[in-house]
């Protein structure tokens, strides 16, 4: 039963019923109009038409034999008039008496019914609050002193045909865009949390799958997603199990190695091996190191990236290294400081250690953030900017092998900046130094 239900909750349904609601809605304020727009505007008798109707039927009926009267006055009712006649005012059920009409300032009323003529007129507020009887009356006494009343069966708005034309499209379109609204507010709440809920899983792999709601062209998308994050968690831990099964493996091998060249003769080549034993197992730890801060994200929090950044500055001022600072005093961000400090320090020890004058500068543009890092070192050989940021890559030359590192820093900085949204490169400046640029969404 459950199942058919969410089968028959589609988009498609949702937009017809979103089309029937607003049509709905138009059409129930339209009648709330009319049904309002008499006590809204209520004009005189004199300005509906109606009293040159009156006259005329008057005419007629008070012309005829009184056994033919009431006949007489069924007959001259139309759908914009109803006409009663009566010999007893008492049984026509007025509220008292109406305000009177002087036929004689009427010219066009006064040769149909000639002088000295008085019509009462009605009006819904003449009657006692809530009674259902109320309405618009006009009452006139024949010659022999029986009385015909006229009730038009719909208050009349009072209004020109321009006014109620402009009301009624004023409604509707009121009607379909408050409808609108709560369908599409209704409708994009689950793809908004479908959103942030995939925006989350690419800071946190531990994320929990997302829960089934909305039409079911989403929940579909929901469940693939649900499915495909599910395989990754699935991989990362296999892979994590993996590594550290390899590391273990590893590292009793290198400690046998490193045993064994205790007992070597040949105290160069001793040394050699503990050299590539030590380097076996820093690259171990590093690439370990590497992988599991891939699996444990910092959460996204607001902090100031200036405020952070003068820190930094300050931290290696305190090591009497000079850092350059260029950017304003505040500049509010969303994103992860302590992966964001990791990337500046990572690039600001290599202008330390290979280069000289490191500086930093901070930006605003009109969509993202720019952090740069310069330095006035030997920069990178063009071929290598890309090259740098593979794993276990380094540097031959200026940029010395054996001066630290085993060639995870760059690669873990790019990573860093691209789970952010961002991207990290590298530029040679033409006055001489390498330029690092750092991109991060404006909006994240």
């Amino acid at each position: 039963m459950i199942a058919g239900v969410l089968r028959r909750d589609t988009l498609r349904r949702r937009i017809a019923l979103t089309i029937f609601a607003a049509l709905l809605a138009s059409l129930a304020l339209n009648a709330l109009f009319v049904q309002l727009a008499g006590s809204w505007g209520r004009p005189p008798i004199e300005r509906t038409g109606l009293l040159e109707q009156i006259a005329v039927a008057t005419r007629m009926v008070e012309t005829a034999p009184t056994p033919l009267r009431e006949q007489l006055a069924r007959a001259a009712s139309n759908p914009t008039l109803q006409v009663h006649w009566s010999h007893d005012r008492q049984t026509l059920g007025l509220p008292g008496p109406g305000a009177s009409i002087a036929v004689d300032d009427i010219p066009a009323l006064q040769a149909l019914l000639g002088q000295g003529r008085v019509v009462e007129t009605f009006k819904p507020s003449d009657w006692p609050e809530g009674d259902s009887q109320a309405h618009y009356g006009a009452l006139v006494r024949l010659a022999d002193g029986s009385w015909l009343l006229f009730v038009p069966p719909e208050r009349s708005w009072g209004l020109s045909a321009s006014a109620r034309i402009a009301v009624i499209l004023g409604l509707g379109l009121v009607a379909t865009l408050l409808v609108a609204w709560l369908a599409t507010r209704q409708l994009a709440n689950p793809l908004q949390r479908f959103a942030s809920a995939a925006r989350r899983f690419g800071g946190d792999l531990q994320a929990p799958p997302i829960e089934l709601e909305g039409p079911v062209e989403i929940r579909q998308a929901i469940v693939a997603f649900n499915t495909m994050q599910a395989q990754i968690q699935h991989f990362v831990r296999e892979r994590t199990q993996m590594l550290a099964a390899i590391s273990h493996d590893l590292r009793a091998p290198l400690t046998r190695m490193r045993l064994r060249s205790e007992f070597m003769e040949d105290l160069d080549h001793q040394r050699k091996l503990v050299r590539d034993v030590d380097e076996m197992q820093s690259m171990i730890n590093a690439a370990l190191a590497f992988f599991r801060e891939g699996t444990q994200l910092e959460q996204a929090t607001r902090f100031d990236l200036s405020e952070l950044l003068q820190t930094i500055v300050d931290d290696y001022r305190d090591q009497h290294i000079a850092v350059g600072f260029a950017g304003p005093a505040h500049l509010v961000h969303d994103g992860r400081p302590l992966a964001l400090k990791r990337v500046v320090v990572n690039l600001l020890e290599n202008a330390v250690k290979y280069a000289g004058n490191p500086r930093i500068a901070l930006r605003r543009e009109e969509h993202c953030l720019l952090i740069e890092i310069s330095d006035d070192g030997p920069g990178i050989p063009e071929a290598a900017l890309q090259q740098v940021f593979a794993p276990f890559f380094r540097l031959e030359g200026s940029r010395n092998r054996d001066t630290g590192g085993v060639g995870l820093g760059l690669s873990a900085a790019r990573a860093i900046v691209r789970e952010q949204g961002g991207e990290l490169t590298l530029h040679n400046r033409r006055s001489g130094g390498l330029l690092a640029r750092i991109e991060l969404p404006a909006g994240y």
